[in-house]
C-alpha cells in the first residue's frame, strides 16, 4: 500500500501531515532556537561508495566495541551468542523505576560496551546510570514528564542517545550525566513523542518520531555530534511506535507503524522501496536476517518479507495480537515470537513451520531475547521466563511485582530488566489511578 501523498506544483509529492505542518511551518521555525532546526538537506549517502562489512551474528560494527543499541544490534535479532543463562537464579538488586500507567513497553536497561555502567530510562522521564551491582552513579531528568521514557538508550563512544516522549531527542554524557545536547520538537516539525530506539551507523542517528494532528509519523537521520536533523520522511500514517532496524548488507532501512503497513528505505542512500501493508497495527520492531524481515501485526499474524521487495515469503497465525519484539537465531536459523495468545513460538526462519509453542500464561508484549541456550521473555502473568531454546521447556521462572515488559539484558553473567508498576483504577474513567506497587528495574545472578 502506497500511504495517502499530495502532489506540489513542481511535482514533489509531500504527505498530507507535512502539507498540515506547512501552515504553521514559519511560526515553528521562529522559536527552535539552536535546537537543531534544519537548514536544508546534508543527508548525502550514495550507494556507489558504500560495500561494508558482513556482520557476523548481530555485532553492529565488527571492529569496534563502542557501540552498542537495542535488541542488540542494528538487525535487531535479540541475540546473544556468548551468554549463557544459568539453570538458577536469584534478585542481586531492584530499585523502582517505573509509576505510569501507560503500557507500552518499557524501556530496556542498557549496559555499556565495557560494561562499567548500565543505562536505565524510566517512564518518569528520568535516566538512571547504576554500576552492575546496582550503586548509583547519576540520575538525570528530562522534560518527558507525562509518559516519561520507553525507548531504549543507543550507546556511542560515550554518550548515550534517547528520545521521550515530550517529542525531544537528549544525549547524555555516560559517565557524568550531563546533557550533551537536546534537539527540541520544533526541530522535528512539532512531534509529540519518540517511543522508538536509535539505530546508528556512522555518525547517523536513525529514529522515528510521532504526531498528532493527523496521527502520523516521520523517519529522521539525525547528526549523531551535533543533534542537527539531516533528513526526513514523513510518509508515515498512524503514529509510530517500532524502531528502526538495518541490514547494512543487504542495504535495507525498515520500520512501520499503526496504520499496519511496514515501509523499507535503501540504505544508505534512504530512497525509498516498498511497503507492505498487514490488517491491524504494527508496534514491534521487525529485526532483518539473511535477506527477510519479520513482522508482527495486531492482525494476528507474524509474516516473513523478503527484504529486497517486500514480498510475503510466508506468515504465521496466532489468531491474538502480535506486539512484541521476537528473538532470532542466526545459528539455529528459528525465530521466537510471542503473542497475546499466552504462547511463544519458535518458528523455522525458512518455511515458518512450527517448531515448538509454549504456554506463558499471560500476554506476551515485550522483546524476547536470545542466548546460546535459551529463551528469556516476560509475561503477563508477573513472571520472567527462560525456555529451552530447542524445546520450549520452563528452565526457571522469576516472579515479579509488575509485568515484564522490557527485553531481558544478558551481560557479564548478570541479566537486567525492567517492568511496568501495578496499578489500580487506570482503566476506570471513575476510578483515580493508583500506583500500588512502582515497576522495578532488576538484576539477576546465578543462585549458587
Amino acid at each position: 500500500m502506497s500511504p495517502p501523498q499530495d502532489e506540489t506544483p513542481d511535482g514533489r509529492t509531500v504527505s498530507r501531515r507535512r502539507f498540515l505542518a506547512g501552515l504553521t511551518a514559519g511560526s515553528l521555525a521562529g522559536i527552535a532556537g539552536c535546537s537543531g532546526l534544519r537548514t536544508g538537506p546534508r543527508y548525502d549517502r550514495s550507494q556507489a561508495d558504500f560495500d561494508p562489512e558482513p556482520l557476523p551474528g548481530d555485532r553492529t560494527y565488527p571492529d569496534d566495541d563502542g557501540v552498542t543499541m537495542f535488541r542488540r544490534g542494528l538487525r535487531r535479532l535479540g541475540y546473544y551468542p556468548d551468554a549463557t543463562v544459568p539453570d538458577s537464579v536469584a534478585v542481586n538488586w531492584q530499585f523502582p523505576a517505573n509509576y505510569i500507567g501507560h503500557t507500552a513497553a518499557k524501556a530496556s536497561p542498557r549496559p555499556t560496551p565495557d560494561g562499567e555502567t548500565i543505562v536505565i530510562p524510566a517512564d518518569t522521564g528520568l535516566v538512571h546510570a547504576v554500576t552492575p551491582k546496582g550503586r548509583s552513579r547519576w540520575t538525570a531528568r528530562t522534560g518527558a514528564t507525562s509518559l516519561g521514557i520507553h525507548g531504549t538508550p543507543t550507546i556511542v563512544d560515550g554518550v548515550a542517545y534517547i528520545g521521550g516522549y515530550d517529542g525531544d531527542l537528549y544525549a547524555f554524557d555516560v559517565r557524568t550525566g550531563e546533557q550533551v545536547w537536546r534537539t527540541s520538537r520544533i526541530a522535528f516539525d512539532g512531534a509529540i513523542a519518540i517511543g522508538s530506539s536509535p539505530a546508528y551507523w556512522d555518525g547517523v542517528l536513525y529514529v522515528v518520531v510521532e504526531y498528532n494532528h493527523p496521527p502520523a509519523g516521520t523517519m529522521w537521520a539525525v547528526d549523531a555530534e551535533t543533534g542537527q536533523p539531516l533528513w526526513s520522511d514523513d510518509r508515515l500514517w498512524g503514529m509510530p511506535h517500532p524502531s528502526t532496524s538495518i541490514d547494512p548488507e543487504y542495504e535495507r532501512m525498515i520500520t512501520a507503524s499503526n496504520d499496519g503497513v511496514c515501509y523499507s528505505w535503501e540504505f544508505p542512500s534512504l530512497e525509498f522501496e516498498w511497503s507492505f501493508e498487514t490488517d491491524h497495527h504494527v508496534k514491534g520492531t521487525i529485526p532483518q536476517y539473511d535477506g527477510r524481515a519479520f513482522v508482527g501485526s495486531w492482525d494476528g499474524f507474524f509474516y516473513c518479507l523478503d527484504v529486497v521487495d517486500g514480498t510475503e515469503l510466508w506468515s504465521f497465525e496466532t489468531g491474538e495480537i502480535i506486539m512484541s519484539n521476537p528473538g532470532v537465531d542466526p545459528e539455529t536459523g528459528i525465530i521466537y515470537v510471542g503473542s497475546d495468545d499466552r504462547h511463544v513460538h519458535a518458528l523455522d526462519m525458512e518455511t515458518g513451520d512450527r517448531i515448538w509453542s509454549r504456554n506463558v500464561h499471560g500476554s506476551v508484549i515485550g522483546s524476547l531475547t536470545v542466548t546460546s541456550d535459551a529463551v528469556l521473555v516476560g509475561s503477563y502473568d508477573g513472571n520472567l521466563y527462560a525456555l529451552e531454546k530447542d524445546t520450549g521447556e520452563v528452565r526457571w521462572t522469576v516472579a515479579n511485582n509488575g509485568h515484564v515488559t522490557s527485553a531481558a539484558v544478558p551481560h557479564d553473567g548478570r541479566i537486567y530488566y525492567a517492568e511496568r508498576a501495578v496499578l489500580s483504577g487506570y482503566w476506570n474513567d471513575d476510578e483515580e489511578t493508583r500506583v500500588e506497587v512502582p515497576g522495578h528495574a532488576y538484576c539477576l545472578v546465578p543462585d549458587e
